[in-house]
């Protein structure tokens, strides 16, 4: 009795899931992505990136001992920074594509300027009517020593559109767990370059198809995460991208990791993280206001009479 007991769990258990639909799933997706859309340009967060990279050898090399024959090793470099970080489009593009903003705040720990300044400035940078100001801030955030800079993984759900999934070519590929959560995985790959990911190489840019895997909650169908990565000339490029549901009611990144190898051999490693994001409409603390110039600012109050 035991025995047929064990076949009857055995068998339970060898069972398949029941496939889902996959334009079901995908029509799930797009919705979030078109919400997503919706209110990412009203809202704000901070971001904080720890970047590890191997950088060149220092110039330095002992004159004398064992030090001066060894060839020079890579450095290990960790860097960390703080940004405001926002999203928006760029008031003369045709293609009204969400871009991301940051201003930074803080590196390793240094305050670089206040809070209040750098969303001031990414109040600025959202309403620009051409990209030159964005470029600017992007020089501003590698000029602090990073390298190989990801931009715009936190948006990723936006290639899910309804408009945009045209462009994917798409399939079950299993399923997973993330974190507590039971997930269907679809394995997805660009077809046009056109809508694909914009690499920065020096004085270069250059677009790359991308292909990965899209987990969604077998409940609900919500998203929660995405895998994209690129390969070219012997150079590899991946990121994971986890989401959550904001207490806004739309998904928003919690999340990424992102990877840059050349030749086999992790290179540079950026962890970005968020904090919740807060709405410009909801939250009072959330203002855009012009900063006065020292010489126009008031006058601090007279310190109390002595008695």
């Amino acid at each position: 009795m035991r025995f047929m007991w064990w076949l009857a769990l055995l068998a339970l258990a060898i069972v398949p899931s029941e496939q889902p639909n996959l334009p079901e799933l995908l029509s799930r997706v797009a919705e979030e992505a078109e919400i997503l859309r919706q209110n990412a340009p009203k809202a704000l967060t901070v971001e904080t990136l720890e970047q590890r990279a191997l950088m060149p050898p220092s110039r330095f090399r002992p004159r004398i001992g064992k030090g001066a024959t060894e060839p020079l090793k890579p450095r290990l470099v960790v860097r960390e920074i703080v940004s405001e970080y926002s999203v928006g489009t760029l008031k003369e593009s045709a293609s009204n594509n969400l871009v991301e903003f940051r201003q930074v705040i803080s590196v390793d720990g240094r305050k670089v300027q206040s809070e209040e300044r750098a969303r001031h400035t990414l109040s600025l940078g959202i309403t620009s009517p051409d990209d030159r100001l964005r470029k600017r801030m992007l020089e501003d955030f590698a000029k602090n020593g990073l390298v190989d800079l990801a931009t715009d993984y936190g948006m990723i759900l936006l290639a899910f559109s309804k408009r945009l999934q045209e462009n994917l070519d798409a399939a079950l590929a299993g399923e997973a767990q993330v974190g507590t959560d039971d997930a269907w995985v679809i394995a997805w790959k660009q077809r046009d370059a056109s809508a694909g990911q914009l690499e920065f190489r020096g004085n270069q840019a250059a677009r790359r198809i991308l292909q990965g895997t899209l987990m969604v909650r077998k409940s609900d169908g919500l998203p929660l995460r995405i895998q994209a990565w690129t390969e070219h000339d012997k150079i590899r490029d991946d990121a994971t991208i986890d989401y959550v549901q904001s207490a806004h009611g739309f998904l928003t990144p919690v999340s990424v990791v992102f990877r840059h190898v050349v030749d086999g051999q992790l290179v540079t490693e950026n962890h970005y993280r968020y904090e919740p994001f807060k709405l410009f409409s909801a939250d009072a603390e959330i203002k855009f206001t012009e900063l006065p110039d020292a010489a126009g600012a008031p006058a601090p109050p007279a310190p109390p009479a002595k008695k």
